[in-house]
């Protein structure tokens, strides 16, 4: 089962999960904006997550990130309740990746998944922080982090 198959598969599931992970983080303004805006948001990111693993391609969850910083910038969210929502969802991920996959298949499942929602995270931090300063953020080069992994 390749990761989006599991992510298709589990979609109800994995979205209830972190809207529960959200109501119990108490965040003002998801509170605010109600349960069905929580659920419609959430849901998205997970549709960009899951497209983005059957596709490789993380252009659409970029997007996504760079307009809902704005949005949610606008709106008085604070980074740290934006973040939280893409935080619960890739847990809610993982526990279903360690429930249902071989263990053989955690490393590449977990490593997508981060790399997708990490991207955006990322981006999203970078322009909310631009628009908190007004000045233009720079990426954040990991290579070093990555030192002496060649070849696992």
């Amino acid at each position: 089962m390749t990761v989006h198959e599991l992510l298709h598969a589990h979609t109800a599931e994995i979205v209830a999960e972190a809207e529960e992970a959200v109501k119990r983080a108490h965040l003002h303004k998801y509170e605010e904006s109600g349960p069905e805006h929580t659920h419609q948001r959430l849901k998205a990111l997970f549709v960009l997550t899951a497209r983005a693993a059957k596709e490789r391609n993380l252009g659409p969850m970029i997007a996504h990130a760079e307009n809902i910083a704005h949005e949610r910038f606008e709106a008085g969210f604070d980074l740290w309740e934006v973040q939280t929502a893409f935080n619960v969802l890739e847990e809610a991920i993982w526990v279903r990746i360690l429930r249902e996959l071989p263990p053989t298949e955690y490393a590449e499942a977990l490593g997508l998944v981060s790399t997708i929602l990490g991207v955006g995270k990322d981006t999203l931090a970078r322009r909310y922080v631009s628009l908190a300063t007004k000045t233009k953020s720079r990426s954040l080069n990991m290579q070093s982090l990555f030192t002496g992994t060649e070849g696992m």
